[in-house]
């Protein structure tokens, strides 16, 4: 840590602006759910960061104000709460917006929103990326400013060196306001920040250089990273993860990795947990960035879980609770296409990661609020380093967290996608069900006798906090919904 960086005078907030904010996953009236949409516009001066130093694999990144000084900036924050303040938790759930399509989504939202709106908590999103602003990532998707040039045409993002600031300012405005416009009458307790895939490379920057000079954030959850985080002028350092051409070849990807593993740093300020899934494993390089468990770190990996599957695609941008269970197991059902790129063989679609988000929010506030740390999890088995998983007869990874879709499978699902697939795809994993054949073997008696072994192993995945007990009753029937005919 250095004492040299400056920290500028706080951000101005504007709004709540009228009409309808953009993102990708306003998909269903959030007011039915007793919560509340706003957009706010943020603006102030940004600073950027230079290490001072090597940037080592341990983290440990002492930063100093960049070549680029300070820039002024206006973004936007999109916040949810609970419409009834009585019901807010305490907690602010803070995302660093993900521009990986080169639009502002939220998949952290995605994948934990039940958890969210059932627990009263507070979620806002931060446009912390040039991309989602003005266009210009890795891929072109709808930016702010190509949906809606009128809404967001006084928007000024200097660019993504300054985005760390930019999200430091974000949370203090969320905490530090006088009359805490972003959150109208909640008083927040606590800031836990979430991101996910490209999201969590810069996350993970912010934590290994950032946070002990801002200290903004009281938690950190951080999804889906590969083997480094972003540099300060916002690129990735990892080839690992691009998107748009071919996918990676696996050994170069991770011969890669392997010169630029960056763990985080073992005297984290504050609990951070990371949740990876097969693909950020193995073919984002992120099993070469592995930290132990300590006092204020946990790593859970998900067994058979990719790094994007149905439940995100479109399983999520239903899934108000109101489903019933064979409508949540229509909307996760197979596919093959995404996005215009057909996969060859259907993506992962099992709803696991969906469920051990949930889990890992909540063992992560409970953690802030100073209880009990999360529950320590089994690493996923490699037969070598960065290199392919173990695993057993069906194909099914050995090691990591188990849940029932592993351990008590009807479809083989893997986190590797088909190799050589086009674009991203290779992010989204596969599916391989099982044939009737294979189905009577494992299930002699059927499905009772299917229901009851799953059954039990969900106990198990509950008693060890990797899935919520509030969970439980909906993930039986949704099995019992899903079982091949």
């Amino acid at each position: 840590m250095t004492d040299t960086v400056q920290i500028v005078e706080p951000p101005l907030v504007d709004g709540p602006i009228a009409g309808a904010a953009f993102t990708a996953y306003a998909s269903f009236d959030l007011a039915a759910l007793g919560y509340l949409e706003e957009e706010y516009f943020l603006s102030g001066q940004a600073q950027a960061y230079e290490i001072n130093g090597t940037r080592g694999s341990d983290g440990r990144w002492p930063v100093s104000p960049g070549p680029a000084g300070s820039a002024g900036y206006i973004t936007r924050l999109v916040v949810r709460r609970p419409l009834d303040p009585h019901r807010f938790n305490g907690t602010v759930t803070v995302e660093w917006l993900n521009v990986s399509a080169g639009t502002d989504a939220e998949p952290d939202w995605a994948c934990t929103h039940r958890h969210i709106i059932r627990e009263g908590f507070a979620w806002v999103g931060v446009s912390a990326q040039k991309a989602g602003i003005d266009g210009g990532g890795i891929a072109e998707g709808p930016y702010l400013k190509s949906v809606d040039p009128d809404r967001y045409k006084t928007l000024s993002h200097p660019g993504d060196a300054f985005s760390y600031d930019i999200f430091s300012q974000a949370g203090r405005a969320l905490r530090d306001s006088a009359e805490r416009r972003p959150l109208g009458p909640l008083t927040p307790a606590r800031l836990i920040a979430l991101g996910e895939s490209q999201s969590a490379a810069f996350l993970v920057t912010y934590i290994n250089a950032v946070d002990s000079v801002a200290r903004v954030y009281d938690g950190y959850l951080v999804h889906g990273r590969g083997a480094a985080g972003a540099n300060f002028d916002g690129f990735r350092t990892s080839p690992v993860t691009t998107v748009g051409g071919p996918a990676p070849d696996p050994a170069a990807a991770r011969a890669a990795a392997a010169r630029i593993g960056e763990r985080i740093r073992d005297d984290v300020r504050v609990p951070v947990l990371t949740l990876q899934s097969e693909t950020d494993v193995a073919s984002m390089g992120g099993g070469l960035a592995r930290s132990p468990d300590s006092e204020r770190f946990r790593l859970w990996e998900v067994a058979g879980a990719a790094h994007a599957d149905t439940y995100l695609i479109k399983g999520a941008i239903q899934d108000t609770g109101a489903l019933s269970a064979s409508e949540l197991a229509a909307a996760l059902a197979p596919i093959s296409e995404i996005h215009g790129f057909n996969t060859g063989t259907p993506i992962n679609s099992g709803p696991q990661q969906h469920y051990v988000s949930q889990a890992a929010l909540a063992q992560l506030d409970r953690w802030v609020r100073g209880g009990a740390a999360p529950s320590e999890a089994a690493r996923l088995e490699l037969t070598e380093e960065g290199g392919a998983f173990a695993a057993d007869q069906h194909g099914i990874a050995l090691g990591g967290i188990r849940t029932p879709w592993v351990d008590v499978p009807v479809a083989a699902l893997s986190g590797l996608g088909k190799e050589g697939g086009a674009g991203f795809t290779f992010l989204f994993g596969t599916t391989r069900p099982f044939s009737a054949e294979e189905l009577a073997q494992l299930y002699p008696g059927g499905r009772d006798s299917y229901l009851k072994q799953f059954g039990e192993s969900l106990d198990q995945a509950v008693n060890r906090g990797f899935i919520l007990e509030a969970d439980a009753e909906e993930i039986k029937q949704l099995a019992a919904a899903a079982y091949p005919k």
